[in-house]
């Protein structure tokens, strides 16, 4: 099957996919502030992603690329939200484009409507630094997303079967790229010790892209003649991921995604340690069902609450967010118990 079918059919079986929330943000809790001090035209959603200033802590995660024309649509309409609504957005593999150069297009039409705004590159970990080179420039990129799918591909019918020397990849882009390199899961989180693992290498941004949101393994699956029910299940829910890479790593910038539907959701992502969260499977459902007006006020409406949210909390910032006390129940509890963090210490924050 060719990288372009493969990739629209990505698009139709994520389409196809239900919206079941399983990323754990259930058992995490705002205790109620009756006194917040706040008042709502003057809470800032403004934020810093390292070295990049986002003017939201909402951004289109990457998506898609290289699948032709349907490609081409999808990406220069996020691209256009994006720039209506003052979100950074990543693009989907730039593989496709690098290999096939007619694919370039549906990668260069996002900065083409966008030209001022936040971009975001994207290759797996099978790139080398002149890959990386090329995909930023393509999309003149003010940062470079390298993905992680090992169970992606190992469902994958055609998918890769050899993961040896990736970090040092990963390093050898580190060190010769002068953008930031974001390395991101697809959908099956990151644990402390693969945080650990990239920040001894100088990855000093990650998205955890946990559990609970697009299903790779399950889109995979349908693709497969004898499918692999074990990794439909596999992997670790958001909420855990966030606290786990926040809580043990607090120096480096963490990006929490999967399974983010809501502004509260995206409130207690950030509320979690996050510096950034990044939604794609349902914008790209709201894009589908009711076009670009319909994704733009979506957007704008998810900013409103998050703006209610904060102020509800006394929280004029998104550090002051990072700050406010949270409670966490249920299976996260148990987890991040057993993982050595005293969850104490989220519920007494001042």
């Amino acid at each position: 099957m060719s990288r372009s079918k493969r990739k629209i059919d990505h698009i139709r079986y994520a389409l196809e996919e239900d919206m079941i929330n399983q990323s754990a943000f259930e058992d995490i809790k705002f205790i109620h502030c009756s006194l917040p001090n706040s008042k709502v035209a003057d809470v800032r959603l403004d934020n810093k992603l390292g070295e990049l200033l986002i003017s939201s802590p909402l951004f289109i995660n990457a998506m898609t690329g290289g699948g032709g024309e349907k490609t081409y649509r999808i990406n220069k309409d996020l691209a256009m939200a994006a720039k209506r609504t003052g979100l950074a957005m990543a693009v989907g593999s730039q593989m496709a484009a690098i290999r096939d150069p007619q694919e370039r297009k549906t990668y260069e039409i996002v900065r083409r409507e966008n030209p001022d705004g936040i971009i975001l590159a994207n290759l797996g970990s099978e790139a080398s630094p002149e890959h990386a080179k090329e995909a930023i420039d393509m999309v003149r990129a003010d940062a470079l997303q390298i993905h992680l799918n090992v169970i992606q591909e190992l469902t994958m019918p055609e998918g890769d079967r050899d993961f040896t020397d990736a970090l040092k990849r990963i390093e050898r882009i580190v060190n010769q790229i002068q953008v930031p390199v974001i390395v991101k899961e697809t959908g099956f989180g990151m644990s402390k010790e693969t945080v650990s693992i990239l920040s001894s290498i100088g990855v000093s941004y990650v998205d955890i892209s946990g559990f609970g949101g697009t299903n790779f393994a399950k889109i995979e699956n349908r693709r497969r003649e004898h499918p692999f029910p074990f990794f439909d299940q596999w992997g670790i829910p958001t909420a855990i991921s966030i606290l786990e890479a926040t809580h043990f790593f607090p120096t480096i910038s963490v990006i929490g995604s999967g399974g983010i539907h809501s502004s509260l959701d995206i409130a207690k992502g950030l509320a979690s340690g996050a510096n950034a969260i990044g939604m794609a499977g349902p914008l790209l459902r709201i894009l589908n069902q009711s076009g670009l007006e319909g994704l733009v006020s979506h957007i704008d409406k998810l900013h409103e609450e998050l703006t209610f949210i904060m102020a509800a909390l006394g929280a004029l910032t998104i550090p002051e967010l990072q700050k406010i006390p949270i409670m966490i129940s249920g299976n996260t509890f148990h987890w991040l118990e057993q993982r050595g963090i005293d969850t104490k210490l989220y519920c007494s924050r001042k």
